[in-house]
């Protein structure tokens, strides 16, 4: 979860794009991106059938072997959150979701997400998708709508589940995740940063829920 693959993108270009993995099915791979220069633009004048020259995958991934799951994407940092949503969501995970888009016309795959999800908040920075701000209000609701309520509340015998929070997006976006989770007491595991030329991926882990692999 939350590898990529390397693309060779037409015989005169030297350099393979990074894409990251969106979902897998089998042998078969699902990637989703934004036509950002010739690389990308050829790549998106493929057909089915047309062969591709692929490296991967690539990367160290995320572990989704927490029981609850904050999932937070920011544009094009949200494609491979959702392989680790639907495989954490099929081994019996608890998955939440906070996307943020630039506006409507960017927005994408939320319908793939609130089929794996327990719940899905979107926001745009203009307001096109329904509400105006950034991804990190959000989290900060999701987190205090989280938080325990102490002798108040019996429902989890005083030992709420903690969410393990993956997110990938622009730095600065993560930056301010990072930030949240150190407000809310999520800071007692190492952040574990994932990063390349196309996305950055922050992974924030909880008490002993996670062990960092190799």
């Amino acid at each position: 979860c939350g590898q990529f693959i390397h693309i060779k993108c037409g015989h005169s270009r030297l350099l393979r794009r990074p894409i990251s993995i969106c979902d897998w099915m089998g042998d078969t791979l699902r990637v989703v991106f934004e036509v950002r220069g010739e690389g990308t633009e050829w790549l998106s004048r493929r057909k089915a059938g047309d062969k591709l020259d692929v490296l991967g995958p690539l990367g160290r991934g995320f572990d989704v072997s927490g029981k609850k799951l904050l999932v937070v994407g920011g544009g094009i940092g949200v494609p491979p959150l959702l392989g680790c949503a639907k495989y954490a969501a099929s081994r019996g995970g608890e998955v939440h979701a906070c996307l943020g888009f630039r506006d409507e016309g960017h927005l994408m795959l939320t319908g793939d997400f609130a089929e794996y999800c327990r719940c899905l908040h979107v926001i745009s920075d203009d307001g096109s998708t329904g509400r105006k701000g950034f991804v990190t209000e959000l989290v900060e609701e999701f987190l205090t709508a989280e938080a325990c309520a102490g002798d108040a509340c019996t429902a989890c015998c005083g030992a709420p589940a903690r969410p393990v929070i993956l997110a990938c997006g622009p730095r600065p976006m993560l930056k301010g995740v990072a930030a949240l989770a150190e407000r809310f007491g999520l800071d007692a595991a190492r952040p574990q940063w994932r990063e390349n030329s196309n996305w950055a991926g922050l992974l924030i882990a909880i008490g002993n829920e996670y062990a960092p692999g190799n």
